[in-house]
Order: C-alpha cells, then sequence, then structure tokens
C-alpha cells in the first residue's frame, strides 16, 4: 500500500491468494497465484508485480517481464520453450524455460497478453493447470513457486469511462461497479476462451487515478527524491503550493501517473542535477522547491 496508492482491492485480492498458497490451502502442484490485472496505462499494474516480487522474494529483480508483442506469430511457442532438435536456437533453450530454470522463486509478468497468438495460451494453460512445462530438450521446468501475471488493456476504455473526467452521459453510460465489471468480463469473454479465464485465481481491475491519489504520489515520488539525495547529504522541502503545481500539471487521467513522473523529472530533477553539477548545490545544502503557479521556483 506505500508504493501502490489508490489500488486498495487489488492488493487485497493478491495478498488475499498468496495467503491460501501459504497457508496450503491452494492447489500444490499449480502456481502460487495467477492473476489477470486490466485497467488504463500508468495506474500501477507493473508496479504491483515488482512490489509483489520484493515482498515474496526480497528483490525486485525476481519480477521476469516477457512483453507478448513478440509472441504473436505461430512459431512463438518455439520461442517460450525452446526451438526442436536440429533448428536454429536449439542449443539456447527457450526465453521462458530457462530463466524459470534458473530463477524458480519468480513473479512472472506477462505484459499485454491480449496480443500473444492462440498456440502461445495453449502453453499458459499448462503452466496454470500443472505448474510446470517441458522444454524442447524434454527438461521439466517447475512453476510451482511463481506468481503469474498478465496485464490487459482489454476492456479499459470501460473501466476509465467509469472513473474520472468523465460528466453527464459518458459517466452515467456506467452506473456502478458491478455494472462496469459485468462489461469487462463480457468483453474479455469476447478474446479469450473461458478455459483460459476460469484458471486465473482472480481477475483484477485497477481503477483510474483521481486529483485525490495522485496528491498521494506526489509524496510518493518526492519521498524517492529525497531518498536519493539522502546520499549526497542534500534535503529537498517542497512547499504545499508547489505540490498542488505538480499535481495539476502531471494530471492526466488517460495516462495516470506517467505525466506526473515527467514533470518531477524535467522541472525538479533536471534543474537538481545543473546545479549539483555546477557546484551551486553542495553536500549539507538544505533546497526550498516552491512554486508561482507557473512553474516551479528554486
Amino acid at each position: 500500500k506505500k508504493r501502490v496508492i489508490g489500488q486498495e482491492d487489488a492488493i487485497r485480492s493478491i495478498a488475499n491468494a498468496i495467503r491460501r498458497s501459504r497457508a496450503g490451502i491452494s492447489e500444490q502442484r499449480r502456481p502460487i497465484g495467477s492473476f489477470m490485472f486490466l485497467g488504463p496505462t500508468g495506474v500501477g499494474k507493473t508496479e504491483l508485480a515488482k512490489t509483489l516480487a520484493e515482498a515474496l522474494f526480497d528483490d525486485e529483480k525476481s519480477m521476469i517481464r516477457i512483453d507478448m508483442s513478440e509472441y504473436m506469430e505461430p512459431h512463438a511457442v518455439a520461442k517460450i520453450i525452446g526451438s526442436p532438435p536440429g533448428y536454429v536456437g536449439y542449443e539456447e533453450g527457450g526465453q521462458l524455460t530457462e530463466i524459470v530454470r534458473r530463477k524458480p522463486y519468480s513473479v512472472i509478468l506477462f505484459d499485454e497478453i491480449e496480443k500473444a497468438h492462440p498456440q502461445v495460451f495453449n502453453i499458459l494453460l499448462q503452466i496454470l493447470d500443472n505448474g510446470a512445462l517441458t522444454d524442447s530438450k524434454g527438461r521439466h521446468v517447475n512453476f510451482k513457486n511463481t506468481v503469474i501475471i498478465m496485464t490487459s488493456n482489454i476492456g479499459s476504455d470501460i473501466i476509465f469511462r467509469s472513473g474520472v473526467g468523465f460528466t453527464g452521459e459518458e459517466r452515467r453510460e456506467i452506473i456502478n461497479e458491478s455494472d462496469m465489471r459485468e462489461k469487462v468480463n463480457s468483453t474479455l469473454k469476447e478474446h479469450f476462451k473461458p478455459e483460459f479465464l476460469n484458471r486465473l485465481d482472480e481477475i483484477i481491475i485497477f481503477h483510474p487515478i483521481t486529483p485525490k491519489i495522485l496528491r498521494q504520489i506526489v509524496d510518493l515520488q518526492l519521498a524517492l527524491v529525497q531518498q536519493r539525495l539522502k546520499e549526497k547529504n542534500i534535503r529537498i522541502i517542497v512547499t504545499e503550493k508547489a505540490k498542488r503545481y505538480l499535481c495539476q500539471k502531471g494530471f492526466d487521467p488517460a495516462f495516470g501517473a506517467r505525466p506526473l513522473q515527467r514533470v518531477i523529472q524535467n522541472e525538479i530533477l533536471d534543474e537538481l542535477a545543473l546545479r549539483i553539477i555546477e557546484k551551486r548545490v553542495k553536500e549539507g545544502d538544505r533546497i526550498r522547491i516552491d512554486s508561482d503557479s507557473k512553474q516551479i521556483v528554486f
């Protein structure tokens, strides 16, 4: 909750699934948990996967990200489990199976799962059902100690319209949460087979970022900046007026928290870096960051 703000439902659902696995009351042969994350861009889907990797395996680098836009062709299955004997790439092994063989305790993030070729889903079904794959060299690769997360943009427009930035007729299209979930589930069924969706532990919807949530994210991002400056013994003091300016300039419901990160980078970090290099800011300094409503003022 400290790192992923405004997505309490998503965090709760994942925590419950992980507890079931840890308590030994979920199916032992399957992965620790399998989830599909839905929602607009920039709302914390990847960040939650990283946080989960750190919480479970003490290292953010335990998250393996697989970009499914690279698996759109029929031969994509060979990239996952490895090429058959006699074909180019046989010695290299599969891109997924090799990583999991070396790092059996991992969070595996299949990004934009809807882009994968239909044959790839047969491989994913094996992982979700049996918790294992056999690679092209006949080796058994165990997925029992992994968490499977798939992200998708399917239904994002429905989720987005149910959130912020819309009024009147657009807002009335989706009356409540259950109506929105029903529409999203209906859209999912048009894209994915029932046997695939039924094997997932949970389909989790991430809500759009609101101005209130963005204000909390501002504090989080600035705390991270302060953490980086701690090594140089430099302290920043950001006024409430500057924080309001960052919120206002960094708020774009369609892109989530990403515009805010760019604003902080362009208007605070770039100026700080310049001042440090030019020796205008040195070790032990305290820097006050304010705003005149048009820009950030140091």
